[in-house]
């Protein structure tokens, strides 16, 4: 199966690539790498973006799904049940390296583990894009931001006076021995918004339950997991040069969770797990002849609780507030001046809490000869720790094809700074208040090739962790040796022809130093989407993950998985119905050993739009 698929991959590659130079796209803009919205050719990063017309192809699934698609990401748990927790292991790293934005906001939690943002908490129907910066970008971004930004951009307003989208899905839930295909997941979302002179509005409410599958892979109970989200947005333009907008959010899931029994076996229990997040701020923007000056003042209530034998109550806040100024001499050279305020507080024995003021600046130059400079440095000002300084050099180099086409060579030296978070310092499981901050630094270097509608790209990393914290019998403690992670992502994509697309990435990651749990060496992914008409898209998608180790050394076998999806417009587009299927082949597999992986699952459903 595994040979037949690769050979079928390069075949179909080979015979399309010669005709790759004869389709134009728009030129591709990114923004996180910079805060600027430069052309992707002028970026001294392989951004990965994630734009809504592909949010909308993979209706039906979880945002850690999406994203466990791209280069150097493995998002564990995604394959199992929906309330399982999971692991974002990008570059050989873990959940408290990646630091999450929405809507450019730092999101976390500050009484979890690794006080990381949970993605079990958004809903993708609330989503307009995703960008993706690997690497250390703590010099834009602050503390944790080690080997991942991940900016969740969410949806704007329509234009339009009223606007309403309703979406709807039904599927199975099962695993690869329960086959009945029993309806056991169901997911329903509405959004509304419009402007109205000066304001604009935007509003939103999704829901989410599913059971049918046991979390524990030894278990037969059926362990339900049900989530709901609600958003509003108001904006008010208020003259051309000012503007602001407020919004708020409240989302809440439960999951049915199992637990070990007295000879610490993992087996059914009736535990239950409850999160829920209150998020609130103001963003406002003043915009003059050559920049802008904006900023964020947002507010996070996070509250959690473990219904089990040894139950427990988790209660955080955190304040949130970057401002900064945009300014651009021409259209050559850009800066950026800042300051991020955050104050985190969590509640273990008794309230504890931290504060960061850092100052930034970030400086972007194109020049006319091809000549890319991207370059910024942060003072890190913590209040247990003092000053930290990070910085970042990011130089690259576009020597300019015929037909809108380029090659780019890119580099890159940037740190990072990970402070020990409150849970690792006062937490109820292994604190220490002794801990140092964890110090990452990354290396890149790297290659892209455009030209017409076909882009390849390789990037080799090198990634170095000083003082890394680790979890051991003792608790948290320090470890005094240097870590090392390097690895190499490549990515390509290519429309052939109008009607077909196809998009792959390979990703090899090796830990040299210390054992990497559950993070495979060798990671492809791989889908061939079809315009079978103006009205009907299907895709096919492949991923392939070789062995990986899990916790005790138990070693879990390779495994490839096959997804197909169907869409079809009717009404003159306002209604898309959609059906697909995972794990077409229903492969046996392994992704969290003790817990329950999905078999093969089928969903249908449908959006309108008005």
């Amino acid at each position: 199966m595994k040979k037949k698929a690769l050979s079928l991959a390069v075949m179909l590659g080979l015979c399309v690539f010669g005709r790759a130079q004869e389709l134009q796209q728009l030129d591709e803009v990114v923004v996180t790498d910079s805060r600027f919205e430069i052309k992707r050719e002028n970026s001294g990063k392989t951004v990965i973006r994630i734009e809504a017309e592909e949010l909308e192809k993979n209706q039906g699934k979880s945002l850690a799904e999406v994203i466990n698609t791209k280069s150097g990401i493995e998002i564990g748990g995604s394959r199992s049940n929906a309330g399982q927790n999971l692991g974002y292991y990008i570059r050989g790293g873990s959940n408290r390296q990646v630091l999450v934005l929405i809507d450019g906001v730092q999101v976390s939690d500050p009484s979890a583990p690794a006080a990381d943002f949970d993605f079990r908490l958004i809903d993708i129907s609330q989503i307009a894009s995703v960008e993706i910066v690997k690497g250390a970008a703590s010099t834009l971004y602050g503390n944790a931001a080690a080997t991942a930004v991940i900016n969740i951009t969410t949806k704007k307003a329509s234009e339009k006076p009223l606007s309403a989208t309703f979406r709807s899905s039904i599927g199975t839930n099962q695993s690869h021995d329960d086959q009945k295909y029993n309806p056991a997941d169901f997911s329903n979302s509405i959004a509304i918004g419009g402007r109205s002179g000066k304001v604009s509005y935007q509003a939103g409410f999704a829901q989410q339950y599913a059971d049918g599958l046991s979390v524990a892979a030894t278990g037969t109970e059926r362990d339900a997991f049900s989530r709901f989200n609600t958003n509003v947005k108001i904006g008010y333009q208020a003259t051309e040069r000012f503007s602001v907008d407020v919004f708020g959010n409240y989302d809440k899931y439960k999951a049915d969770i199992d637990g070990y029994d007295v000879s610490f076996s993992f087996v059914d229990t009736d535990d239950r797990s409850i999160s829920k997040q209150y998020r609130t701020g103001i963003a406002p923007k003043f915009t003059y002849t050559n920049g802008s000056l904006q900023g964020s003042i947002a507010y996070n209530k996070i509250e959690r609780e473990i219904l089990s034998d040894y139950p427990a109550v988790y209660n955080a806040n955190s304040l949130v507030a970057d401002v900064y100024n945009k300014y651009n001499f021409n259209d050559k050279f850009y800066t950026v001046l800042g300051v991020n305020y955050i104050h985190n507080e969590a509640e273990f024995d008794s309230d504890r809490d931290f504060t960061i003021v850092d100052p930034y600046a970030n400086v972007v130059w194109v020049s006319g000869f091809g000549l890319n400079m991207n370059a910024g440095a942060r003072l890190n000002n913590h209040s247990e720790y003092g000053t930290h300084f990070t910085y970042n050099l990011n130089p690259s180099y576009t020597l300019s094809l015929k037909e809108d086409g380029y090659v780019k060579v890119l580099g890159s030296f940037s740190t990072s700074y990970i402070a020990p978070n409150l849970s690792q310092l006062y937490g109820q499981f292994g604190a220490n208040p002794d801990l140092k901050p964890e110090e990452d630094r990354t290396l890149e270097g790297g290659l892209e090739w455009k030209e017409g509608t076909m882009r390849l790209s390789a990037l080799y990393f090198n990634r170095e962790e000083k003082n890394f914290i680790f979890y051991g019998t003792e608790g948290y403690v320090n470890i005094d040796e240097r870590y090392t992670v390097n690895g190499v992502e490549t990515e390509f994509s290519v429309k052939p022809i109008d009607f077909i697309q196809l998009d792959a990435n390979y990703t090899f990651t090796e830990n040299r130093d210390q054992l990497a749990l559950r993070i495979p060496k060798h990671k492809v992914n791989a889908t061939a989407g079809f315009n079978v008409d103006e009205h009907t898209f299907a895709s096919v998608s492949y991923q392939y993950l070789s062995d990986r180790t899990d916790a005790g050394g138990i070693a879990m076998d390779s495994f490839s998985l096959f997804d197909l999806y169907l869409s079809h417009s009717i009404l003159d587009g306002r209604m898309k119905l959609f059906a697909n299927i995972s794990n077409l082949f229903n492969e046996d597999y392994l992704e969290l050993v003790g817990y329950t992986t999905l078999g093969r699952n089928i969903r249908l459903g449908f959006s309108l739009s008005f």
